[in-house]
């Protein structure tokens, strides 16, 4: 999948779940964790390593809270 459909994606993502109010970002970092195969996943992270153009605030907090931790 293109990183710019990835993108819109995640950013419809971040808007419905900006709009719950506050637990936004974990409610985000959930769905992608529960509803994206791992190729869409490593998509994401991978345009968020590239500068991450076009994601939204709430998405690029919930990105990071993706990331496998050390």
């Amino acid at each position: 999948m293109s990183p710019d459909k990835l993108v819109m994606m995640a950013n419809q993502i971040g808007t419905f779940f900006a709009s719950q109010g506050p637990g936004g970002t974990k409610g985000v970092a959930d769905h992608i964790k529960s509803f994206w195969d791992p190729r869409m996943r490593a998509g994401i992270l991978d345009h968020l390593d590239k500068g991450g153009e076009g994601l939204a605030p709430i998405v690029v907090q919930a990105l990071a809270m993706l990331r496998p931790k050390p």
